[in-house]
């Protein structure tokens, strides 16, 4: 059953860690907002300029081990993907989230914090309809071996496959239907995940500089370094569902369809979010199913 009507949150949210990639300590509000209002950053460190940054696939500008979006006087935010899976999974349409800070902050590397912290301050019912992707035809991006793709379906589906060449991961996949009660029990936990040799490079980079045991699985050879060991057997692959999850509600809305992943990330999965928007005729806005039945 879809549900008919809009969310926001019933009163506001407060919460604060470190960027994962900045290790700046960030501050972050999550406020309700109006119908309508979709999910809207605002960075509230920087005055004197446009700091509103709203979620849309278009304004997603990096893919490098995260999800950034900026808007057009260049105010960026970082490594969005876990709060906005947890949106999604929750049916939060719309909100407002201010920090202070340029990322927000990775707080365990997976979305049950938030979901933590959207239950304490419950939901809101808004009067506004809901309206749901539909997805009417496949649509596919690929880069070598690399796939991803939204397929027909009569509810939100995650399929997603990885393999990587090290005992401690070998090959995963994850299948299943994706609704609330499915995103607590099966993937809110999952971790992000990252190997020790790669470590000095990333920091190098500007990277995982706030990386650490107490936010990411840390792999070397073929040990797993967090002392509390894995959450699940096959994390690593229920993590990057969660990912596609949160990187994919930059669309605006619920989707009615299944994504399937093929060694995808971050890049894959905002590649296909634009050639869905550049293909209008693989997708339709689609009301709650009673409003549907109402109109025939």
């Amino acid at each position: 059953m879809l549900s008919r009507c809009q969310q926001t949150l019933a009163g506001p949210a407060i919460l604060a860690g470190v960027g994962v990639h900045t290790g700046a300590h960030v501050r972050v509000f999550i406020r309700p907002a109006a119908a309508d209002t979709g999910i809207v950053f605002v960075r509230t460190d920087i005055k004197g300029c446009d700091n509103r940054v709203p979620a849309t696939g278009l304004a997603v500008t990096k893919t490098q081990l995260g999800t950034v979006i900026s808007n057009a006087g260049g105010v960026t935010v970082s490594t969005i993907e876990h709060l906005m899976a947890a949106f999604c999974a929750l049916g939060v349409d719309n909100a407002v989230v201010e920090l202070d800070g340029p990322e927000v902050p990775i707080m365990d590397g997976s979305s049950e914090p938030f979901v933590q912290i959207i239950d304490r301050v419950g939901l809101k019912t808004q009067s506004a309809t809901r309206r749901y992707i539909e997805i009417l035809r496949p649509v596919e991006v690929t880069d070598g071996d690399k796939v991803a793709r939204l397929v027909p379906a009569d509810q939100f589906e995650v399929r997603f496959e990885i393999a990587f060449d090290n005992p401690t991961i070998g090959r995963q996949v994850v299948d299943l239907a994706v609704d609330e009660m499915a995103f607590r029990e099966e993937l809110a936990d999952c971790r992000t995940f990252g190997f020790l040799e790669e470590v000095e490079a990333l920091r190098a980079m500007g990277l995982a500089r706030g990386g650490s045991l107490d936010n990411a699985v840390v792999i070397d050879g073929d040990r797993i370094l967090n002392e509390e060991g894995l959450r699940r057997p096959d994390e690593f692959v229920r993590h990057k569902a969660l990912d596609a999850i949160g990187d994919l509600y930059v669309l605006g809305g619920p989707i009615l369809g299944r994504f399937e992943g093929v060694y995808a990330g971050h890049c894959m999965n905002n590649r296909l979010v634009r050639a869905l928007l550049e293909q209008p005729d693989a997708w339709r806005w689609r009301p709650p199913a009673e409003e549907l039945a109402q109109a025939v």
